[in-house]
């Protein structure tokens, strides 16, 4: 229902997002995208780049007096460093650096210069993703969903959170500092971890989890693999650059347990029939769809492979044993990935809320959100009679 392109270089002139899909009606100004994208700006470790931009977005289509159209929506957002390079005679890139697309890039399309491939395979390319985020995260609110999210390790700094805790006071605290972390208590030691590493030349990796709140059971599907709802939050976080494992709750714990100690049992709560749940050890999903507690997902991040050191590699114009040449990047780009796995939870959201749901405009859109079916005695009427398969011979 919905889909988004990127187009742009690192160092090119400006990023491009197109996103389809979206119903008309909805209010919409780029100060609704500028804030998240100053967000995806701010952390603790990050490198020289981010004191050169000052990524804006221009809605060049789609939206008029504020308004979505239905039409597709344009962005822009200018790379202030490109009148830095523009003129600037770039020396050759033969020595592929490891952890990188150089080499891969080079082998899949010919390239003969490997800054081919970094241009385009650069995280810059993020800014772009969180811009089309925000739009998604303005489309859930109209219906009351919630997308945030919080660093909950650094390296092998773990922050121990209290169950306790409601997400949104999660949400609260650990966008007060800067390092996005939940534990106050852990966020010196993480600036500590970070410190270090800036001296020893090198990059931190971490985990951040990103919560959807709000969101209808019923989403998803468990007839096709390709519309499970936890499979398509999956494949979206590990498509953001350095992400290497995405889980959906503590899937990874739970692996590691009985039966009995992960599946989530369901009970009557309230006085209206409703039904809930005594935990959320699946994370929000089960069997590919919604089951209307918070969607959890915990996202892996590897060491950026850009550092400061030089590592060992081959000299591909020569065929000789040579080192990597550092590029500026962040030391801890952790911080500055959560507002990219929320952007990429809220279009998976949205997306399968559009699928659920149909519509053109907002204003069809919300009477059927009004009567889905919830998890209520009532929306579940059982013919409790037998019954067979009928295919015949």
């Amino acid at each position: 229902m919905i889909r988004f392109l990127t187009a742009g270089e690192s160092h090119g002139p400006m990023l491009t997002a197109i996103i389809e899909g979206l119903p008309a009606g909805l209010p919409l100004t780029a100060e609704d995208i500028n804030g998240e994208l100053l967000r995806r700006q701010q952390g603790y470790g990050s490198g020289g780049r981010m004191s050169i931009e000052r990524d804006e977005a221009r809605i060049t289509s789609g939206i008029m007096n504020g308004v979505t159209t239905g039409a597709p929506i344009a962005l822009l957002v200018e790379n202030r460093d490109y009148k830095n390079w523009k003129e600037k005679d770039i020396a050759p890139m033969t020595t592929p650096r490891p952890g990188h697309a150089d080499l891969t890039g080079a082998i899949k399309y010919g390239y003969r210069d490997l800054r081919v491939a970094l241009e385009r395979a650069s995280a810059r390319e993020t800014t772009m993703r969180v811009a089309v985020g925000a739009i998604c995260r303005k489309l859930l609110a109209q219906f009351g969903i919630q997308v945030a999210g919080y660093v909950v390790q650094v390296g092998d700094v773990k922050a121990a959170l209290d169950p306790a805790m409601p997400y949104e006071e999660r949400f609260r605290v650990a966008e007060a500092n800067d390092v996005r972390c939940p534990a106050l208590e852990m966020v010196e030691t993480m600036h500590e971890a970070i410190r270090q590493v800036k001296i020893d030349k090198d990059t931190l990796g971490g985990v951040f989890e990103v919560v959807a709140l709000h969101v209808p059971p019923g989403l998803g599907s468990h007839v096709h693999w390709d519309r499970r709802l936890d499979a398509r939050i999956v494949a979206a976080m590990v498509s953001i650059h350095a992400m290497k494992g995405a889980e959906i709750g503590p899937a990874f714990e739970n692996a590691g347990k009985r039966g009995t100690q992960v599946h989530d049992e369901i009970v009557l709560s309230g006085q209206n029939g409703d039904l809930g749940r005594r935990t959320n050890r699946a994370g929000g999903t089960e069997g590919g769809i919604s089951t209307g507690e918070p969607i959890v997902a915990r996202v892996a991040m590897k060491p950026i492979a850009t550092i400061l050191q030089a590592m060992g590699s081959i000299n591909l114009a020569t065929g000789e044993p040579d080192v990597t040449t550092y590029e500026r990047s962040d030391f801890c780009a952790l911080p500055r990935a959560v507002p990219i796995g929320e952007a990429m939870m809220a279009l998976v959201i949205a997306d399968a809320l559009l699928e659920k749901l149909g519509g053109d405009s907002l204003d069809e859109m919300r009477p059927r959100f009004e009567s889905l079916r919830r998890n209520r005695l009532e929306d579940l009427p059982m013919d409790n009679v037998e019954w067979r398969f009928g295919y015949g011979s």
